[in-house]
């Protein structure tokens, strides 16, 4: 496949860059190289084919990364890809520390890049798990039995903000930090509100 064309509107991302500037602007040449489209969405790089999201480049304090957005489904033979938290359903990523990382591994890089096309070239979806397949925290679930007009408001909450509270109130240790979190957000729940609304 022949190289991409790189995008003006996403320049000013690699030109902002004052850590991983390198590495960025090497896995921008590796994944140009493979055909796929530059965008910017999220305030990153996003890489698409056919106008559906492949990778995206981005950094954190300790690496810098690709995401694969459906790297759920491919078949990682060289165990590189990461899966960020465990409620991350989907996307993967590979993490880079320096330029050599990424020269080392860029034969490999594009195999997965070009298996991610494949992957949208043949419609394929990641099944996502409903709300009802995640586990409501008991602390949660003896509020929702008690009271009907809480479990009636929950109910009534997008799936997404339903697993955003089932995931915070889930995330402590100890169960009188649970029951603290709950109580702090009955009253946002009771209003038809998601976590961060």
């Amino acid at each position: 496949m022949s190289t991409s064309v790189t995008n003006p509107k996403v320049d000013w991302f690699f030109d902002k860059a004052t850590k991983w500037q390198r590495e960025y602007e090497k896995l921008r040449m590796i994944i140009l190289q493979c055909g796929l489209t530059e965008e910017l969405k999220w305030g990153c790089p996003c890489y698409t084919f056919e106008d559906k999201n492949i990778i995206l480049i981005h950094g954190f304090k300790e690496y810098c990364a690709v995401l694969f957005f459906k790297g759920a489904l491919l078949g990682d033979p060289e165990g590189i890809l990461i899966q960020q938290t465990e409620n991350v359903q989907s996307a993967r990523q590979v993490r880079f520390k320096s330029v050599q990382e990424i020269v080392k591994m860029e034969r490999t890089l594009k195999v997965y890049i070009y298996e991610a096309m494949e992957v949208e070239k043949a419609g394929l979806q990641v099944k996502l798990k409903k709300t009802k397949d995640y586990k409501i925290p008991e602390e949660f679930q003896s509020k929702l039995d008690k009271m009907p007009r809480l479990k009636a408001s929950f109910d009534s909450l997008t799936p997404g903000r339903q697993r955003a509270y089932i995931f915070h109130f889930s995330q402590p240790k100890q169960s009188k930090t649970r029951v603290a979190r709950v109580e702090k957000y009955i009253p946002q729940i009771l209003k038809g509100k998601g976590l961060d609304d």
